[in-house]
């Protein structure tokens, strides 16, 4: 008599997100990125209320903000060949545990002001090569192909939440603890990541053998010694940014965000003019990260990996038009809609990092990621700059306005150069079922 065959139903494989986290890996180095972020909300916020303490000078407390940003290209040019020159789980415990004793030197009530900026400026120059080996990591853990896309949608999630979470946290925390306490959350925090990323991620190998692409320099000394390492990240910035394709590709990362942070730099005084109270601002400045929100886990929920690279250049040449709608110097009713599409327009970064994990070789992807992050931050800070120093001479709105016009001429003519630097029909396909990318050509 045959046996009879097994009926039970089987246990079908997770996808979307679900698949993501059902990797071991990505569970810790997602709750070390919870962690880390949420501290660095929080000491921003205190260390701003520290200095402002210390100064009574809104410009130093401002400062600390900006301090945030400008160091991030110095780093991530300098020392971006970190990335690839070795393990990454090596590096990124190292990068933690450097922030970490950063923050600890801010909790002494005998470090001086100046002290306080220097440390700051430490901590945003260390930043974006843990990002970019994080980031390159995630190709180790996930691969190369839709889970990877879906785990730094996921991490791009939780750091717009992290803004909306975190200033609440920040304020709750200041109102019962002093701001050297509140800093000193950020340094357990730092540890926690550090101890994560530690015991929950794999040993492997760094990308390039030391020696291997730099080789000695003209006076014999190795290429990994300091002055070395940044003459190879130079070189290695330089190779990318020569590449058609991926300066392309890079500049689709950057151009958007540089214009789309005017409103939001500008909110304050948008609000004031329109004689909106501090509610109507503080629903302003939440507009933007929830679009963003909403449209990612839509995104990477509902639309396969070929609709999600579909997408990519429409959405790109259109995320900014919806600010258009500031040169009728709209009220709360119609700038909030404009605000939250603006932030449902960044949607398309889950299909363009799937096109820039194609198009950056793998010996180089860790220095890539570090320049990616370095860039974005730096040109996000000009982008606020610029915008301030404008709505000095013209009005905030005509500002908002020309910023969503200028930044939509300027993605379109990048969408142009997207297509013609678009690798051969068929030379990349990309498996809805398997979530990796198989190229071959």
């Amino acid at each position: 008599m045959p046996a009879k065959k097994d009926t039970a139903p089987t246990t079908a494989a997770p996808r979307g997100y679900r698949a993501v986290f059902a990797v071991r890996e990505f569970r810790f180095v997602f709750a070390a990125h919870l962690l880390s972020l949420l501290g660095v909300v929080v000491s921003e916020i205190a260390l701003t209320v520290l200095v402002y303490d210390l100064t009574g000078s809104p410009f130093l407390s401002a400062l600390t903000f900006a301090l945030g940003l400008l160091p991030y290209l110095f780093g991530g040019i300098l020392f971006a060949g970190v990335a690839d020159r070795y393990p990454a789980r090596r590096t990124l415990v190292t990068c933690d545990l450097i922030c970490a004793a950063c923050v600890a030197v801010m909790v002494l009530p005998s470090t001086p002001v100046a002290g306080l900026l220097a440390l700051r400026c430490a901590v945003a120059a260390v930043s974006p090569v843990f990002t970019g080996t994080r980031m390159a990591a995630l190709t180790d853990i996930l691969g190369e192909g839709d889970l990877y896309v879906l785990g730094r949608s996921l991490l791009r999630i939780v750091s717009q939440s992290a803004l909306l979470a975190g200033y609440g946290v920040g304020g709750v925390l200041l109102a019962v603890i002093p701001a050297r306490g509140a800093i000193g959350v950020t340094f357990g925090t730092f540890l926690c990541s550090a101890a994560l990323l530690r015991l929950g991620t794999r040993k492997r190998p760094a990308r390039k053998a030391a020696g291997k692409s730099a080789g000695k320099s003209a006076t014999g000394n190795r290429a990994d010694k300091p002055h070395g390492m940044m003459r190879e990240s130079l070189a290695s910035a330089g190779f990318l940014l020569r590449d058609r394709r991926i300066r392309v590709l890079l500049l689709l990362f950057w151009i958007p965000a540089m214009f789309v942070v005017a409103p939001e730099a500008l909110a304050a005084p948008y609000a004031d003019a329109i004689d909106a109270g501090p509610a109507a601002l503080g629903l302003m400045m939440c507009a933007m990260p929830v679009g963003h929100i909403s449209a990612e886990l839509y995104v990477g929920t509902a639309l396969s990996p070929r609709a999600r690279s579909r997408i990519v250049l429409p959405v790109a040449a259109l995320g900014l038009v919806p600010l258009l709608v500031y040169a009728a110097r709209p009220g709360l009713g119609w700038a909030l809609p404009a605000l939250a599409l603006s932030g449902v327009g960044a949607a398309y970064v889950i299909g363009l990092d799937q096109w820039f994990v194609a198009a950056v070789p793998e010996e180089r992807r860790g220095s890539a990621m570090t320049l990616l992050t370095a860039g974005l931050m730096t040109i996000q800070g000009l982008g606020m700059a610029v915008a301030g120093a404008a709505a000095e001479f013209f009005p905030v709105h005509h500002v908002v306005a020309w910023s969503g016009g200028i930044g939509t001429v300027c993605c379109l003519l990048l969408v142009r150069e997207a297509r013609r630097t678009a690798p051969e029909a068929g030379a990349t396909e990309v498996r809805d079922g398997s979530g990796r990318q198989v190229t071959t050509g």
